[in-house]
């Protein structure tokens, strides 16, 4: 209960302070390519059950039909508008809405698409989705630059699911092990400096 009272204190003064940015990033997006202002994908939440999550849109409206789920380096989807909002992560503050709707939290694993779940092994599926997913985890910082990461492999969903994935899924399951009050804005705050960074 005080994690959920934390992330509904946490995110509904983020959203209230952040308002004016977000309507300014909105009509950014409107402005520099035609399509929705958000970018909504189903993932999965905390004991399976699927969601759709919230991000502001950084790529042409018909992204998937295009290319693949990954974003792979200086993906030629990515609208001009996007290629900021990605590198500072703003594209993510529409999932503090997410968070005050209970399907998100400020800070847990990070949710994945069905996709790539499939490939989870049981024990740890189940240790990672205890918990509700997050904006951002310890994961999130490790693989800042994943999309660089993965435009230097040769197959870069085979390097996703084989090498990123797995460790993504140990930190998450540690996580959900071993979370507290504390643990949570610790990593709130290596976010922060890691965010400021990239500004």
């Amino acid at each position: 209960m005080p994690k959920r009272l934390f992330d509904l204190a946490g995110a509904g003064l983020a959203l209230l302070l952040l308002s004016p940015l977000m309507l300014l990033t909105a009509l950014w997006i409107k402005l520099d390519s035609p399509g929705p202002v958000f970018f909504r994908q189903e993932r999965i939440g905390r004991h399976g059950v699927p969601f759709r999550i919230h991000k502001f849109r950084t790529m042409v409206a018909d992204a998937p039909a295009r290319g693949p789920a990954l974003t792979v380096g200086a993906d030629p989807r990515i609208t001009r508008a996007g290629v900021w909002l990605r590198r500072t992560r703003l594209d993510e503050l529409p999932q503090l809405i997410d968070v005050l709707r209970g399907a998100m939290s400020l800070v847990g694993p990070r949710p994945e698409v069905p996709r790539y779940v499939q490939h989870y092994p049981p024990a740890l599926r189940e240790r990672a989705l205890a918990v509700r997913p997050g904006i951002t985890d310890p994961s999130s910082l490790e693989f800042i630059d994943e999309a660089g990461l993965l435009a230097r492999a040769a197959d870069p969903e085979r390097e996703y699911i084989e090498k990123i994935l797995p460790r993504k899924l140990q930190s998450a399951a540690d996580y959900a092990d071993s979370a507290t009050l504390w643990t949570d804005l610790r990593v709130l705050w290596r976010t922060l400096q890691v965010l400021a960074g990239k500004a």
